[in-house]
C-alpha cells in the first residue's frame, strides 16, 4: 500500500469511497458549508491506493474562527469497508497532522467521533467557545492544539476561507509560515504517535 498527495485523477474514487462510507447526502452536513468553493489543503490530503485503487482518504480544509483565526478543519476521512478497523484511518490521520505542524499549522478542529478521536488528542474543551454555522452534536465538535495554547481564548464562529484574505489574517498566516517554513518540528510543536 501507498499513501501519497492526492492528485486530480483520484477524484471520481475518493467521491465513490465517500459516497460509500457516509452515503450519498453527505454534502448536506454543516460542515460542508465550510468547504464549498473552498480548495483543500492540498499537502495535507493524501490517498491511500492499493493495487492502483483508492482504498483510503483524507483531506483538510482552511477555515477562520470568528473570521480571524486561521485553523484547518480535518475531514472526511474515509477507508475501504474490506480494511477498517485495521489502522489504516489512524495511520492517515497521525500522517497528515504531523504535515500540518511541519507546515506550520497551529490547531486542527473537527466533527466527529469523540472516543475514536481524542487518541490523537483532539477534546471538545477546545471548541466550548465556538460554533458553527448549522445544526450538529456539540459532542462531536472537537479540536486539538499543535501549537500548545493556539487556542486559548480563541472564540466565535466557524467560517469559510476568504478569497481575499483580511490584513489579520495575513499577520497570522505570515507566523504560520515563519513556523513551518525549514523550521521542520519545533520544540512546540506537537509530533503524534497514537496507537492504531
Amino acid at each position: 500500500m501507498n499513501i501519497t498527495i492526492e492528485q486530480p485523477h483520484h477524484a471520481a474514487a475518493i467521491d465513490t469511497l465517500l459516497d460509500n462510507s457516509f452515503g450519498p447526502n453527505r454534502a448536506g452536513k454543516t460542515v460542508y458549508r465550510l468547504r464549498e468553493n473552498v480548495a483543500p489543503v492540498s499537502e495535507l490530503s493524501l490517498v491511500a491506493v492499493e493495487d492502483d485503487t483508492v482504498v483510503g482518504t483524507i483531506r483538510y480544509w482552511p477555515i477562520l474562527i470568528g473570521g480571524v483565526t486561521p485553523t484547518i478543519l480535518l475531514g472526511p476521512i474515509a477507508v475501504d469497508s474490506s480494511l477498517r478497523s485495521g489502522g489504516l484511518g489512524a495511520q492517515l490521520i497521525r500522517l497528515s497532522l504531523n504535515r500540518a505542524s511541519a507546515a506550520g499549522w497551529r490547531s486542527v478542529v473537527l466533527v466527529g467521533d469523540a472516543p475514536y478521536y481524542s487518541r490523537f488528542g483532539f477534546t471538545r474543551d477546545l471548541t466550548l467557545n465556538m460554533s458553527l454555522p448549522g445544526p450538529v452534536d456539540l459532542d462531536r465538535f472537537l479540536a486539538l492544539e499543535l501549537v500548545e495554547g493556539s487556542l486559548s481564548g480563541v472564540s466565535g464562529m466557524l467560517g469559510r476561507w476568504p478569497t481575499e484574505p483580511t490584513p489579520a489574517v495575513r499577520v497570522e498566516l505570515a507566523a504560520r509560515q515563519n513556523a513551518g517554513a525549514g523550521a521542520g518540528f519545533a520544540a512546540d510543536r506537537r509530533l503524534l504517535n497514537a496507537p492504531a
